[in-house]
């Protein structure tokens, strides 16, 4: 008996996936739940386990092809090792499918947002998802002239991009001599939606940056004072990382225009604060968030935020964990860096970068001392945010984490 692989669907909005990799070879024994290939979409990487035990007998698909969800990558059964035949882009076989669900057991499914049958034959026409179009019609019925403006709206960011994009690589397509000990490699699919999502959101948003210093030596004293027993008692390292989130979620709430988006002319509110927080990986770098982060302890927020890089290093992390994101911590510090320039991650419209907390004589009340001290730029969209606001919100910042108390709950 043989078992077709499915290209999975990683998400509600997302309709394709680009394998990056394959783990196992034509003729190699799977076990079921063992990972057998990577994929990349827009949103997520991940591992995407065999539904079956058996010998995977064909793989359909080479790493680099963009394949649609729902389509055959391969195939595996359950019979005696024979001779493998590699192919390529077959018709989808007709033998039993069996689809991999990897949605979180949190996930909802889809909205079912209320709209008429002609809203509904024009969203299909445009591949439109319902569930990214705000409703205008009553109890939020997703109206014609609501398509209309979605549409008008994706059509003014894509011609904002494209020219930057097509600019971007014509800058990098400058010199044409190629040596023979050149290495070409094309650029993975990570690495291409890093490259559109950062050129876009250069596009869209004005970006400013303003740099703080701030004194770490509460933190610093703490975070060592504590460090021992944390990791006793919760089984892991008790990093600076915690303390930033705790920081910024209640600098926040003080805030709430950093904590917004903006849509065409309007400025959209966010209810909830959801903590993006950037995680370097060896092929680019992906923004798992932390959802709620105002309403967790600096105990919780320290498990939250080494769950969440562990799985995003280990590519297990699930789409819905890189959505929905109101603001961004970067931390180059960790690399040594003193201060960065970041990227607003789009439509949010402020980032922080932390940089190194290093040991440096300081003066203090007209002597000398020696403290911890570190760089922390924002980075923000003057369309909506002013200096004197941005500069408020660090000032607020430094003050959360210069006058930390004694407690780490």
């Amino acid at each position: 008996m043989s078992c077709d692989v499915i290209m999975p669907q990683m998400g509600e909005s997302i309709f394709e996936g680009t394998i990056t990799k394959w783990l196992k070879v034509p003729g190699e024994k799977v076990k079921r739940d063992e990972p057998l290939f990577e994929i990349s979409t827009d949103k997520v990487d991940s591992e995407i386990p065999a539904p079956a035990s058996g010998i995977l007998r064909e793989i359909r698909f080479q790493e680099g092809d963009t394949v649609e969800i729902n389509t055959v990558v391969a195939v595996i059964d359950d019979g005696e090792p024979q001779q493998i035949k590699l192919e390529e882009k077959k018709p989808q076989s007709t033998k039993e499918n069996i689809t991999i669900n990897l949605k979180s057991s949190g996930d909802q499914g889809t909205k079912n947002p209320r709209s008429s049958p002609l809203v509904k034959r024009l969203a299909k026409e445009e591949g439109i998802d319902l569930n990214e179009v705000e409703g205008s019609g009553l109890g939020g019925r997703i109206t014609k002239a609501d398509i209309m403006n979605y549409l008008s709206e994706r059509e003014n960011i894509a011609q904002i991009t494209r020219p930057l994009v097509q600019q971007a690589q014509q800058k990098m397509e400058i010199p044409t001599r190629v040596l023979s000990e050149d290495k070409i490699v094309p650029m993975s699919a990570m690495r291409l939606n890093i490259a559109e999502h950062m050129v876009g959101s250069k596009g869209a948003a004005a970006h400013v940056t303003t740099v703080f210093e701030v004194d770490m030596t509460s933190v610093v004293k703490i975070k060592i004072k504590e460090a021992n027993e944390f990791y006793h008692r919760e089984g892991i390292k008790l990093s600076f990382t915690p303390f930033f989130v705790k920081a910024v979620a209640n600098t926040l709430i003080e805030y709430p225009v950093m904590n917004a988006s903006i849509k065409g002319n309007d400025i959209i509110y966010k209810k909830d604060i959801n903590i993006g927080l950037a995680v370097a990986l060896t092929e680019g770098l992906i923004v798992p968030v932390i959802f709620h982060a105002n309403q967790q302890s600096l105990r919780e927020l320290a498990r939250s935020t080494a769950d969440i890089a562990n799985r995003a290093r280990e590519k297990k992390l699930n789409p819905q964990e890189v959505q929905g994101g109101t603001f961004t911590i970067t931390n180059p510090g960790i690399f040594g860096s003193l201060f960065g320039t970041p990227i607003i991650n789009q439509p949010q419209v402020a980032i922080l970068c932390v940089g190194a907390i290093n040991k440096r004589p300081v003066v203090i009340n007209d002597a000398i001392a020696i403290r911890s001290m570190a760089y922390l730029s924002l980075t923000f969209d003057h369309r909506l945010i002013d200096g004197s606001i941005a500069d408020g919100f660090m000032s607020s910042l430094k003050k959360n984490l210069e006058l930390w108390g004694n407690e780490i709950n």
